[in-house]
């Protein structure tokens, strides 16, 4: 192996420090190797620490290794086309600088491969490589025979770099997040000390989140034409109802199985809290076909300041916009859907029930609970509620605190919208009121004259009332409410009730001569009318 120590050490120690990332380059192997499946076995006993990862790929060869294996920086696709050894797989590996996550890890790697009857051991030590005074590092190895029909690689990792002990369930949901081609023609998992293995597929990567939204891409941008369907850009993204830890946050971005940009928002407004509750992946394996290498050493990122990267950026943005879109529509329906269950008020039927200037400000209320706010789902639901307590359906109309009479009488035609009406059958069941009690035939005016007022009256309506000492009123205070019930009676009928019953209604609406708010104002007086009334005695 031809080298200079500061080259394994920079490319190998220090980029390969983190367990996943380094363990993930021999996945990557394996997978490369045509192997069907791949185990990683985890050691911790008093023996010490080792990690073994073992795969049934085509294995090398003693002259594959020398050239191929050993060789730091082999561009292997420019001498396999990007193919895996039989052609049944697109290789993920392109720099040859993944061989070197060994030394990230660990000291000493054994490495066992069996290919065509020829089992090649070898182990490569890194204080010996580290310390190598010449530019070429020659392994101890062996060469013995083995049955035909064996073959793979074994590669085993001791004298750990790592102290802390081993997280099985944590690594295998961090390989999981590394990789998008776990399936039935490629089976992994992890085992520790013999315990029951661990199998790592794509369902780990989101194994802790509740997912209240989903979007498939492309099906979500409906036109076929779109960017997202030339390049062959799948995936899912998916939004949870809480907020998503920070480390779980951002699109992941795939080449042919392995990632090539961890979880990011490609340069929206992060700003928007629609992206604390949102991930998911994408596949862009196009950018792994590119002649020019536009992925970084590490995985990590691409290279965003070319064309063909810049493109597929401005449209992740795109799409990221129209899904933060969809989001806000969906999540408003389904916060007031359980709005609607658990209060009971159903918005659609609330709002068209209320004057336009008050609609708008319920609405502009209710949509920054319902839809800006991070209230949890009760507390929602408890602030809507207390809102519609306060300003109800028809709010103007229930605001007068009208007599019951008067609804009775009068909200059926007002919700129509029938306000000369509602005023019409309020009068009406008044002077039916006022006929009953006084006991007196007479109609409208005439009525309203005969019963009420200081002289030759047939009701009194003060005379139940007195002052808070029990005394009685003055005379002249008695006689004003008197005369007062009297007139505005009156003047209800000759007033209201007669241009009302003679007046097309069209033309008193369209004047101006009587409004909705003159119909309520009207309805106001006639159940303080009635209120009055209850109290009224014969004399």
């Amino acid at each position: 192996m031809s080298f200079d120590p500061q080259t394994i050490e920079h490319l190998g120690v220090k980029m390969y420090s983190q367990l996943p990332n380094a363990i993930a380059e021999l996945i990557a192997n394996s997978y490369d190797a045509e192997s069907p499946e791949v185990h990683i076995i985890l050691k911790d006993n008093e023996e010490g620490k080792s990690i073994a990862v073992v795969d049934k790929g085509v294995g090398m060869s003693f002259d594959e290794i020398n050239e191929n294996f050993l060789r730091i920086g082999r561009k292997r696709r420019e001498s396999d086309s990007g193919l895996s050894p039989n052609g049944k797989r697109k290789v993920t590996g392109r720099k040859g600088l993944g061989k070197l996550a060994f030394f990230g890890i660990g000291d000493t790697i054994q490495i066992v491969t069996k290919k065509n009857g020829e089992c090649v051991n070898f182990t490569m030590n890194w204080n010996d490589i580290i310390h190598s005074k010449t530019p070429n590092y020659e392994p101890q190895y062996t060469i013995e025979s083995c049955n035909p029909q064996e073959q793979g690689t074994t590669i085993i990792l001791t004298n750990l770099k790592r102290k802390t002990a081993f997280d099985p369930e944590g690594l295998a949901g961090s390989l999981a997040r590394l990789f998008d081609f776990f399936d039935d023609d490629f089976v992994a998992d992890i085992t520790l000390n013999d315990n029951v293995p661990i199998p790592i597929d794509k369902t780990l990567r989101y194994r802790n989140i509740d997912a209240q939204f989903t979007w498939n891409v492309p099906a979500f941008i409906e036109d076929k034409e779109h960017y997202l369907y030339k390049k062959n850009i799948i995936g899912e993204l998916l939004a949870t109802e809480k907020p998503l830890k920070p480390g779980l946050r951002g699109i992941t971005l795939y080449a042919h199985g392995r990632m090539v940009n961890a979880p990011e928002f490609f340069g929206v407004g992060e700003s928007s809290h629609f992206y604390s509750y949102l991930t998911g992946w994408l596949d862009v394996d196009f950018v792994d076909e590119q002649e020019e290498d536009i992925i970084s050493t590490d995985r990590q990122s691409l290279s965003w300041d070319l064309q063909i990267t810049s493109e597929l950026r401005d449209n992740l943005k795109f799409l990221l916009s129209s899904v933060e879109r969809n989001w806000r529509a969906k999540r408003k329906t389904e916060r007031q859907r359980k709005i609607t269950e658990k209060t009971k008020v159903d918005l659609r039927q609330w709002y068209p029930t209320l004057t336009p200037d008050i609609q708008k400000g319920v609405e502009k209320i209710v949509d920054s609970v319902v839809e800006n706010s991070e209230l949890e789902s009760d507390k929602q639901s408890e602030v809507v509620g207390a809102l519609h307590a306060l300003i109800p359906e028809y709010a103007q109309y229930h605001w007068r605190r009208l007599h019951q009479v008067v609804k009775d009488a009068s909200y059926a035609d007002y919700k129509n919208a029938d306000f000369y009406r509602a005023v019409e059958e309020a009068i009406k069941r008044y002077q039916t009121r006022v006929q009953e009690k006084s006991n007196c035939n007479e109609d409208g005016q005439k009525l309203m004259l005969k019963v009420f007022g200081k002289d030759n009256a047939l009701l009194s309506v003060s005379s139940n009332y007195k002052k808070k000492n029990g005394t009685d009123f003055s005379n002249s205070t008695k006689e004003n409410v008197e005369d007062g019930q009297k007139f505005m009676s009156a003047g209800m009928m000759s007033g209201v009730r007669n241009p009302i019953a003679h007046e097309e209604i069209r033309e008193l609406k369209e004047s101006g001569l009587f409004t909705e708010n003159d119909c309520l104002d009207m309805l106001s007086l006639l159940s303080h009318l009635c209120r009055r009334l209850d109290d009224a005695v014969k004399k």
